[in-house]
């Protein structure tokens, strides 16, 4: 049996299902034989450029098929990928190719100009390839994405000297809410161990028995999985999501214009018989129900079974709305971080839902006060949760926080990113929220999630951001960026009171600022750095 490596699965499914989609965007079609030969050329290519065992590959791209191969390609070469940020300015993308070691650099063409500066900073770049898109050709000092996919090897597939093993790295380059990013350090193995690889619920299928299983498994599956992502394959959301589409030999649907459109998205759910949808909760799934509301009937949606999100909120309200127009669909909620997968999930259909941010434990998971006592189910008191088992090496080149963010409690390693939650008797988990963002108010914690769930609980409400400003009395006051409905106009004293109803009364934001918009990341997370900016300049001296 070969080693659990992606390449070793996916290269399974690519002699079994040559001509199935592996990849389509708008009306381009990526076969997966296409798919499995592009990714050895550019393997071929970054060996033959130098790059050695887990030398790290940059991939800086909005979603694509580029985005795929060229990770596609590092597995097959027992090469590390890592993500960029596209949304980065030039000295941030300089700092995480330093900090991640790149030695090769692949592109989006329209990105030439944030590199073009810093290139002379990298010397350890052995390659840069260039993927011309919208019009844009690569520059003169990159090679071009296409023309090296094209270059298909004589000997096939390409196998790196070393060979693969389950040791090899994925890098997750996360953002978090506070410092500069760091990159988590998954090992292939771990991941597939993790998420029990292969195993389909639905079509009553457990785990895959080897890596060598899944070709013929997809060959024979009544269903060919459909799995529309999108978010942006630079998070580990999407990204795993079309990972594991993938290894089940389905069709990974991206948006035509590489960007969230509500209407894009129903339309291509209709168009490819999409059967699951990857979001990151209420940002994506607020505006897709309007989109639903706004057009009843419009799209045949009967394909569709799941609808996965993590990484984000999901209300209640919007779940109910999304099934009452799609009924055989489910909604799995699953609270995970790039540390921590599986920490718990929560499953809402038209049988039966859990509340908002309440989710059933995961397996391996606990919770533990901050002098690393395990809080017991029913105590109603809060800690970190944490969840064992398979979970990463730690943060790339960053001891100091590795220890923090993986420390040893009962005998075993946990990772526990700094999600704080209660646990009631019957095991049901009660999100509180990050605890990099708890604001501290008259010696009481406060976590911005669950005050801005709160205001989302308002009809005029339409999304919100909390946080914290000083205060001379009480250390902090809240302060909430309310972005109402369009056509609405909520009322300060009501926002206040309507989070009074629901939460403790110190938990009502003192001040509220009618927004635009909250001004969500691409992945629908928020920027509480930006935030707290915007907060501060509207109402920091009155705060003092």
């Amino acid at each position: 049996m070969s080693a659990w490596t992606y390449a070793n699965i996916w290269e399974s499914v690519a002699a079994a299902v040559p001509d199935q989609p592996a990849i389509v965007q708008g009306d381009r079609v990526v076969s997966f034989a296409e798919f499995d030969a592009q990714a050895d050329a550019l393997a071929a290519h970054l060996l033959a450029a130098g790059l050695g065992h887990q030398a790290k590959v940059a991939v800086y791209a909005t979603n694509c098929p580029e985005f795929l191969i060229a990770y596609y390609a590092a597995f097959k070469a027992g090469l590390a990928p890592f993500n960029v940020n596209y949304r980065y300015g030039p000295e941030e993308v300089r700092y995480l190719l330093d900090n991640g070691d790149a030695e090769a650099v692949v592109f989006e063409a329209g990105f030439a100009s944030i590199l073009d500066p810093i290139r002379a900073t990298m010397p350890g770049v052995r390659s840069w390839i260039a993927i011309g898109r919208d019009g844009i050709d690569p520059p003169l000092w990159a090679q071009d994405f296409a023309a090296l996919g094209a270059r298909i090897p004589a000997v096939r597939p390409t196998v790196a000297p070393w060979g693969r093993a389950e040791d090899d790295l994925l890098l997750i380059f996360t953002g978090g809410t506070t410092g500069m990013p760091k990159a988590v350090m998954w090992r292939q193995g771990d991941l597939m161990a993790k998420g029990n690889y292969g195993a389909n619920p639905l079509l009553g299928t457990g785990p895959l028995a080897s890596p060598e299983e899944a070709g013929p498994r997809a060959a024979a599956s009544p269903i060919k999985p459909r799995s529309l992502i999108a978010p942006p394959l630079m998070h580990a959301t999407g990204l795993i999501g079309a990972f594991t589409a993938i290894g089940a030999g389905g069709a990974v649907v991206l948006l035509p214009h590489g960007k969230f459109e509500p209407e894009e998205v129903w339309s291509a759910v209709e168009r490819w018989r999409v059967t699951r949808m990857t979001i990151v909760g209420q940002p994506f799934a607020q505006p897709l129900l309007e989109a639903l509301d706004a057009n009843p009937g419009r799209w045949d949606l009967s394909s569709l079974f799941i609808i996965g999100s993590s990484g984000a909120m999901w209300n209640r309200e919007n779940k109910l709305g999304l099934i009452g127009h799609i009924p055989q669909v489910n909604l799995m909620d699953s609270y995970s971080s790039s540390e921590a997968f599986g920490m718990g999930l929560s499953t809402t259909n038209a049988a039966g839902e859990r509340a908002t941010a309440t989710f059933e434990l995961g397996p391996d998971c606990a919770i533990f006060a901050e002098d690393g006592r395990r809080v017991e189910p029913g105590s109603g008191e809060s800690g970190r949760l944490a969840v064992g088992g398979p979970i990463p090496l730690g943060y790339y080149k960053d001891p100091a926080k590795s220890a923090q963010t993986f420390p040893t409690y009962e005998g075993k390693r946990w990772s526990m990113p700094g999600d704080w939650a209660s646990v009631d008797a019957d095991g049901t988990v009660r999100i509180l929220g990050r605890g990099s963002q708890c604001i501290n108010t008259g010696g009481e914690k406060v976590f911005p999630e669950e005050v801005e769930e709160a205001l989302k609980r308002h009809p005029a409400v339409r999304d919100a951001a909390v946080t914290g400003v000083p205060d001379a009395r009480f250390g902090e006051r809240i302060v909430a960026l309310v972005e109402p409905h369009p056509g609405a106009a909520p009322d300060e004293a009501e926002l206040r009171e309507h989070v009074r109803s629901q939460l403790a009364t110190y938990k009502a934001p003192r001040h509220v600022l009618v927004v635009d918009s909250v001004a969500r990341a691409p992945n629908g997370k928020l920027d509480y750095k930006a935030v707290k900016e915007r907060a501060l300049a509207a109402f920091g001296e009155a705060a003092a």
